[in-house]
């Protein structure tokens, strides 16, 4: 559970302490992206090599496929008679596009806890 409570958090994989990304705010102009090198806890270096996250591009789908569906399902049962499915997939597009820079940080974070191993013993170590 640690290693899920440490990426939902969006914190370092391995002692859990340190922050994943520069700014709590995905949508801040010209940070959503940026992360740190190194946790400022255990200084773990977190691109492990160059192109270590291009393996998070299939952890995105993966979320933006589970959120497809789930919105899908949620239409066609309880909001199929009130709204068209034109209008329903031109919202599903906005909110998509919105949440872009969310799911891309989770999509990161739960990539580095598939790779990385989690030791809490490594807490405060430099």
């Amino acid at each position: 559970m640690g290693q899920l409570k440490s990426a939902l958090a969006l914190k370092c994989p391995r002692c859990n302490q340190g922050e994943l990304f520069e700014s709590k705010n995905p949508y801040q102009p010209g940070k959503m992206m940026t992360m740190h090198t190194h946790c400022s806890n255990c200084g773990l270096r977190y691109e492990k090599e160059q192109g270590f996250f291009y393996g998070a591009m299939y952890v995105s789908y993966m979320l933006n496929i589970a959120l497809f569906v789930t919105a899908t399902v949620g239409w066609y049962l309880f909001i199929e008679d009130l709204i068209d499915w034109r209008i329903y997939i031109g919202i599903y597009v906005l909110l998509t596009v919105l949440l872009v820079p969310i799911i891309f940080r989770y999509s990161r974070s739960l990539w580095m806890i598939m790779m990385i191993k989690y030791e809490p013993e490594k807490r405060g170590e430099r």
